[in-house]
C-alpha cells in the first residue's frame, strides 16, 4: 500500500498530513510552522504559530497578538505522527529550515536561505534528507556574490565620497535583516547614521534580543538635516526619492540588493549606485546546499524555478517545480 507523502503541496501551502500542520502557509490554517518573519512567509490569521525563539520578537512586532510558541534550533518535537526540528537557514536572525521525519523518511523545507556567514544571522547548517524543498530566488549563474568585506568597502567609500561633496547618502534596503546587516558593515567614523521609522522599529526589536548594532538616530519630523552633516540615511527602497527624503537637500541614493547584479534592474531603480548584496544564496550557494543535503528529490520554489530545475535534472537530480505564493523578491525589495 502506498504511503501518503510526508509533505504535500496544497492551495493553502506546504502541508504535513501526519502532523496536520502547514509550513509557511499563505492562507489561514489551524497550525503553522514558520521559517522566518518576512511577510511572505509569516502571514496573519493562523490559529497558532511555531517558530524559533529568535524569530518570535519580530513576528510579534509584525503580527501583533498571536498564539505563538518558540522552539530551539536542533530541538526535536513530535507533532502528531511527525518528528519536527528547526535548523539555521542563515537568511536573517531566527530564520530556519524545517526538518520533518515520518517513518524514517526525511523532508526539509528550506524557507529562504544563504550559505555565507554574515556575522549576525545564525550560520546555515546543511541538513541530510531524502527530499529537499529549495528556493531559487537567484537561481541563475549570473548571480555570484562578492565577499561581504569587499561590498562593505564599496559602500563606505561611496558614503565618504558623498560626504566630501556635501551630499547626504541614502541607502535603500529591506527593513528586516538586510538593513541590520548593512548597519553592521558601515563605518560609523565617516558620519552619523540616520534611520527611517520602519528600519528603526526593527532595530529596536533586534537590539532587544541582544544583537549589537551601531548607534543610529531616528529621522523624525523635528530632525534638522543640516545638523547631521555627512550622514547616511538607511531606509526602505520605497522611501528613496520621496518627499520624506527630499527634505535633506543634495543627496545620492543607492540600493543594496542581489538584483543589482542585473543592469536592467539597476536602470529601472534609477538610483545613483547599486550594491550587490543579498540575504539569499547565489547560484553556487544553492548548488552547494543541495549537494550537502544528500537529497535525490528536489522541489524548486520561488525564483528562477524552470531554469534552475532543468539544470538540476541535467546534473542527475530528480527535480520538479512547485508553484508557491512566496515573493520571488524574497524580501530583497519592498
Amino acid at each position: 500500500m502506498t504511503r501518503e507523502p510526508v509533505l504535500t503541496f496544497t492551495e493553502n501551502g506546504i502541508y504535513c498530513p501526519a502532523g496536520d500542520f502547514y509550513i509557511d502557509p499563505w492562507r489561514p490554517v489551524d497550525r503553522a510552522l514558520i521559517t522566518h518573519g518576512h511577510a511572505d512567509h509569516a502571514r496573519d490569521g493562523m490559529g497558532s504559530y511555531l517558530a524559533t525563539h529568535a524569530a518570535l520578537p519580530v513576528m510579534r512586532h509584525r503580527l501583533g497578538d498571536i498564539i505563538i510558541e518558540g522552539i530551539a534550533y536542533g530541538e526535536t518535537r513530535q507533532i502528531g505522527g511527525a518528528m519536527v526540528s528547526f535548523h539555521p537557514a542563515g537568511h536573517v536572525p531566527g530564520s530556519a529550515q524545517i526538518r520533518v521525519e515520518v517513518a524514517g523518511e526525511v523532508w526539509v523545507a528550506s524557507g529562504d536561505y544563504k550559505v555565507i556567514d554574515d556575522g549576525m544571522s545564525e550560520p546555515f547548517e546543511p541538513v541530510q534528507c531524502h527530499h529537499f524543498i529549495t528556493e531559487s530566488t537567484f537561481g541563475l549563474p549570473v548571480f555570484r556574490w562578492a565577499p561581504q568585506a569587499e561590498v562593505a568597502g564599496q559602500i563606505n567609500d561611496w558614503w565618504a565620497g558623498c560626504k566630501a561633496t556635501g551630499k547626504t547618502a541614502f541607502l535603500g534596503a529591506y527593513s528586516l535583516g538586510k538593513a541590520q546587516r548593512l548597519l553592521s558593515m558601515l563605518d560609523p567614523t565617516i558620519g552619523p547614521i540616520l534611520t527611517h521609522t520602519a528600519v528603526e522599529n526593527t532595530n529596536a526589536v533586534l537590539r532587544g534580543q541582544g544583537i549589537t548594532l551601531p548607534d543610529t538616530t531616528l529621522v523624525t519630523p523635528e530632525l534638522v538635516p543640516k545638523e547631521h552633516p555627512g550622514a547616511l540615511v538607511l531606509a526602505p527602497p520605497s522611501a528613496l526619492g520621496s518627499q520624506w527624503a527630499r527634505r535633506f537637500g543634495p543627496q545620492e541614493s543607492a540600493f543594496a540588493s542581489g538584483w543589482m547584479a542585473l543592469r536592467g534592474v539597476r536602470r529601472r531603480r534609477a538610483g545613483d549606485r547599486g550594491f550587490v548584496i543579498s540575504d539569499h544564496a547565489d547560484w553556487h550557494g544553492l548548488l552547494w546546499a543541495i549537494r550537502e543535503t544528500g537529497a535525490e528529490n528536489i522541489y524548486v520554489t520561488h525564483g528562477y524555478t524552470d531554469i534552475f530545475t532543468r539544470y538540476l535534472n541535467d546534473e542527475g537530480w530528480n527535480a520538479q517545480v512547485v508553484p508557491t505564493q512566496f515573493d520571488s523578491d524574497g524580501g530583497d525589495s519592498e
